[in-house]
């Protein structure tokens, strides 16, 4: 296996993480520190077609772009793309099916991925060398410790993802001033841990009446989420600035930097918003935010992951496999209405007490 380090350092890199949003965010900061160590190692990212319209302008990053819904066809065009190439090492940081056959079109002779505990889909057939095993971890640092197989820590976490100007001025013509501003992005793909829409409603009007905040509700332009939208709108007595399919990945990223403070589930607006450095009131009974919660700082969410342990499987979250997800019908009701206020209310003192102001 080759040996690198400061001297010896890696030709190239390959790193497989097609998606999600949330998890791509997290590969980020690998590829900040892989930059900081070795400049002039080549990093090559094979990432979904989604995704790369977050983070395919990261500078000094070639991205090679895997398209899930183009099926086999796909597949024959990576082959294509990768025809006589071979890499130092590849960080296989993904574990399903389609994932691992699209790692087998991959030349490299160091194969770096899961421990076993976390792998899944035959994943150890297309690794060679693999991660601690470690329980306890957020999912960011677990995929971090991809790193040293290499020789690497990662010492700090740095995004900087660019924010184009044409973004930035899509935040300022819908978010003017600087208003305090509640953007609340209500839905995740798992649609289990979604909250409801009369209660996100509900969160959204103290937040305007009571706290005098301007909200903004965004999201994607799919129906159901438009769907959702509405009837969130319909509920609330003070109506949102409702950006609900119109804004683009990289233009959220320009909204929820100029935010607040960002409301939603678990889902990958939690930590895109997290990394631009703007607080999230996160809401979790299907997955435990020490694991998959925004990373920075999880003061503001609502932790019901435990008494839906209780709830749905009898036992406490202490006693599940570290990682469990409990998206049962109706988890998320476990979250009640004031929990959320609670948490907004105690984030507005303490951001009163730097500002002077709520």
């Amino acid at each position: 296996m080759p040996q690198f380090s400061t001297t010896t350092p890696p030709q190239s890199l390959c790193l497989l993480r097609t998606s999600a949003l949330g998890d791509v965010t997290h590969v980020v900061p690998i590829v900040r520190t892989l930059q900081a160590h070795w400049p002039q190692s080549q990093l090559i990212w094979v990432v979904g077609k989604l995704e790369h319209k977050l983070v395919g302008d990261l500078p000094g990053v070639e991205f090679i772009v895997f398209d899930k819904g183009a099926g086999w066809r796909e597949f024959r065009s990576l082959r294509a793309q990768l025809a006589g190439r071979r890499f130092d090492a590849l960080l296989h940081m993904q574990v399903a099916l389609r994932a691992n056959l699209l790692s087998a079109l991959i030349r490299a002779p160091l194969r770096i991925g899961y421990d076993r505990a976390r792998s899944k889909d035959m994943h150890g057939l297309f690794v060679n060398r693999r991660i601690a095993a470690r329980s306890g971890e957020h999912v960011l640092d677990a995929m971090a410790s991809f790193l040293e197989p290499l020789g690497l820590k990662q010492a700090t976490v740095r995004w900087d993802i660019p924010i184009p100007a044409q973004a930035e001025e899509f935040a300022m013509q819908h978010l003017p001033g600087d208003a305090p501003t509640l953007l609340v992005s209500p839905c995740s793909s798992h649609t289990v841990r979604n909250w409801q829409p009369q209660r996100y409603a509900a969160v959204m009007d103290h937040a305007a009446t009571t706290l005098g905040w301007r909200v903004a509700l965004c999201g994607g332009p799919d129906a159901y989420e438009r769907q959702f939208g509405d009837a969130i709108v319909e509920k609330a007595k003070n109506k949102p600035v409702d950006l609900i399919g119109k804004d683009t990945l990289k233009q959220f990223l320009a909204l929820a930097r100029r935010a607040t403070l960002v409301l939603t589930p678990d889902a990958g607006p939690m930590h895109m918003a997290n990394a631009v450095g703007t607080s999230v009131l996160g809401l979790h009974a299907a997955s435990n935010p020490q694991r998959s919660g925004p990373y920075s700082d999880r003061r503001w969410c609502v932790d019901r992951y435990d008494a839906a342990a209780r709830k749905f499987c009898g036992k406490s979250a202490a006693e599940l496999a570290w990682g469990t997800k409990l998206e049962y019908p109706g988890v998320m009701d476990l979250i009640e209405t004031g929990d959320v206020i609670e948490r907004l209310e105690a984030f507005a003192r303490a951001r009163s007490q730097v500002f002077g102001a709520r």
